[in-house]
C-alpha cells in the first residue's frame, strides 16, 4: 500500500516537471517555427535546447508509464 502512494506521488512530481520543461521547450520551439516560416536555418542553440528538453520530457513520460504499470501490478 505504501508503495502505491509513493509511486502516485512520484508520478505527480514527474508531471509537474514535464509541465515546467514544456514551458522551457516552447521558447526554442517558437524560434524553430519562426525560422522555418522565414525559410531560414534555425540557430544551433535553439535546436539543442529543443532536443535537450524533448529528451528529458520523453524520459519522464517513460518513467510515468513504468510507474503506472507497477501500480497496476500491485
Amino acid at each position: 500500500m505504501f508503495n502505491k502512494l509513493r509511486l502516485k506521488s512520484s508520478i505527480k512530481k514527474n508531471i509537474k516537471q514535464i509541465e515546467e520543461l514544456e514551458k522551457k521547450r516552447y521558447r526554442s520551439q517558437s524560434a524553430l517555427v519562426e525560422a522555418i516560416l522565414k525559410h531560414e536555418t534555425p540557430s544551433d542553440e535553439d535546436v539543442e535546447y529543443f532536443n535537450k528538453y524533448t529528451a528529458e520530457i520523453d524520459k519522464l513520460r517513460r518513467e510515468i508509464r513504468s510507474m503506472n504499470k507497477e501500480i497496476d501490478n500491485l
